[in-house]
């Protein structure tokens, strides 16, 4: 329970982190490309306070994390009037790709502080269906490096999981701009279904650990950070 209650605590603040960056972008996003509905509203703040949903960002997270589960959350969604941004079609598709694409500059970045941070010849090996389970690979490294190798995971997983084209994610705001408007209008009837698929997806991490989801989300970008970082990441 100590080593859990450590890692949480680890785990916690990178969440928030990016968390917060993922949607102040959309909002920063949206304002740049006219529409100010976020800065009026107060939402263009890296106060945490402002975006934290208690539930999403801290219970969840928490229940996941003491249960060893694949780690996830959410925040209060930052506020984008698709019909005053000036160009609302492919506004709306730069608005939602500004959230993933926070999320990996900043995995990119904490990539390079981490390979100073690591021992000579250390690295890191992900072979479980959750972030926790790396736990044990962790154990003799410094709260830095342990602290920036779970905020890489967080941000890989939470830019490719909001990539996904499930509505309401990122990804399905990105494959609606780029399709044809009669099937736009098609797609965008789905989003109704869009938590059930979405919880469906969860509960195969839970039921069917065999079909490796979690890996098969965040393990391609590793492989990519790891031309940034050679001999530092190692996935399985």
């Amino acid at each position: 329970m100590t080593d859990t209650l450590t890692i949480a605590l680890v785990l916690i603040p990178c969440l928030i982190i990016a968390i917060v960056f993922h949607e102040v972008a959309h909002g920063w996003t949206a304002l740049a490309l006219g529409d100010p509905t976020a800065k009026e509203r107060g939402r263009l703040t890296l106060n945490p306070i402002r975006h934290v949903d208690p539930v999403g960002t801290l219970l969840v997270p928490i229940a996941l994390a003491l249960f060893k589960g694949p780690i996830f959350g959410w925040a209060k969604p930052v506020p984008v009037l698709k019909d005053r941004l000036d160009n609302p079609r492919w506004g709306m598709v730069l608005v939602a790709a500004a959230g993933p694409g926070i999320n990996f500059a900043m995995a990119i970045v904490a990539s390079f502080f981490l390979h100073t941070t690591l021992p000579a010849g250390a690295e890191f090996a992900i072979t479980g269906a959750g972030l926790p389970a790396i736990a044990d690979d962790l154990g003799q490294l410094s709260y830095l490096s342990t602290g920036l190798f779970f905020f890489i995971l967080i941000n890989l997983f939470l830019g490719i999981f909001n990539l996904l084209p499930i509505p309401p994610f990122d990804g399905s705001h990105i494959v609606e701009g780029f399709l044809p408007r009669r099937l736009a209008r098609s797609y965008e009837r789905l989003r109704p279904l869009g938590m059930v698929l979405f919880f469906g997806l969860i509960a195969l991490t839970w039921f069917a650990p065999q079909l490796r989801i979690i890996e098969r989300l965040y393990i391609p970008v590793l492989y990519v950070l790891d031309w940034f970082m050679p001999d530092a990441l190692m996935a399985f």
